[in-house]
């Protein structure tokens, strides 16, 4: 018997089973092509305007020095402003493609419930899997969002393990964070395992320089020619936001008596103007004719707080 072809049957299973779908797969890349640039153009306004009202607070309440510091640097703010925008468009791809699927999969008469039944299973599975790596971006967006450090920043991390590590943010991504240390070496310290971060360098930062004096030293005499060779440096250095203050004796041991002074900085600036207050400190003492310790006394000092603080 001869074959007829039902065009019109052909035609309507052309068009539901394939032309749907197609039509759904096509909608959502675009939807998402779209969504992805409009997303992205969203945040980094929200984040323009919000670092544009931070500035303008800032410059009412902070002296002119510190307008300048590396806080405002523009790295930093475009690297935190793109990697949120990066992740908060990855989520609206995600969604969409999600949605899409789960309609296509309805156009062709899959079954979606035994379907979604063993995705369940998979994702438990999964999530047990990856739930260090999801714990990762989860801290990585926090640390961008709550501006806890960025690019430039000099910070001390604590991981959860007990280990340490110290130097300068060379990159923050979502998912880990990379640190210079002082020699050179370089860290990758996922954000899922950080237990405590330590930043040296956001707003400003302070000099703290220890001068150990003998015990027959006047004490008044010694804090006022420490105060005035503070003086000098901050009369001719910009990089320090405030005058500088002796604080006094902080402590008394068999090396001498423990004299502070401190000095509020711009960020990374306190160990560089702590040398340089250092050796001001020195030659106006040998000017002054102000003795120090021997350095036998000050270093069984030190190694005695060293044994004393292992011990409590």
């Amino acid at each position: 018997m001869p074959v007829h072809l039902d065009l019109a049957s052909v035609g309507h299973v052309v068009l539901d089973q394939l032309l749907g779908p197609l039509l759904i797969l096509v909608g959502a890349f675009l939807v998402s092509r779209l969504g992805r640039r409009l997303v992205k153009r969203a945040v980094r306004r929200m984040g323009s305007d919000r670092v544009r009202e931070g500035l303008i607070a800032l410059r009412r309440h902070t002296p002119p020095a510190l307008r300048e510091t590396r806080e405002m640097d523009t790295l930093r703010s475009e690297q935190r402003t793109e990697a949120i925008a990066a992740a908060v468009a990855g989520f609206f791809v995600f969604v969409v493609w999600i949605v899409a699927i789960v309609f296509c999969l309805e156009a062709v008469g899959v079954r979606l419930g035994p379907l979604l039944a063993g995705a369940g299973l998979l994702g438990i599975a999964l999530g047990f899997g990856a739930q260090s790596l999801v714990r990762d971006f989860l801290s990585g967006f926090l640390i961008l969002v709550e501006d806890q450090f960025g690019v430039g920043d000099w910070v001390t991390v604590t991981e959860s393990s007990g280990g340490q590590a110290e130097g300068e943010v060379e990159m923050v991504t979502l998912r880990a964070t990379r640190i210079r240390a002082l020699d050179g070496t370089v860290w990758h310290v996922p954000n899922g395992q950080m237990a405590a971060v330590g930043n040296m360098s956001q707003h400003w930062s302070r000099a703290l320089v220890d001068v150990r004096v003998a015990y027959d030293t006047d004490v008044e005499r010694a804090r006022r020619v420490m105060k005035e060779a503070a003086d000098e440096v901050w009369q001719r250095n910009r990089d320090m936001l405030e005058e500088p203050q002796v604080w006094g004796v902080v402590s008394m041991g068999p090396g001498g008596l423990v004299i502070r002074l401190v000095a509020k900085t711009k960020p990374l600036e306190q160990w560089r103007l702590g040398r340089e207050l250092r050796e001001r400190i020195k030659a106006r003492f040998d000017a002054e004719g102000i003795s120090v310790p021997p350095a036998s006394l000050a270093l069984s000092d030190t190694v005695a707080a060293a044994e004393a603080g292992a011990v409590h």
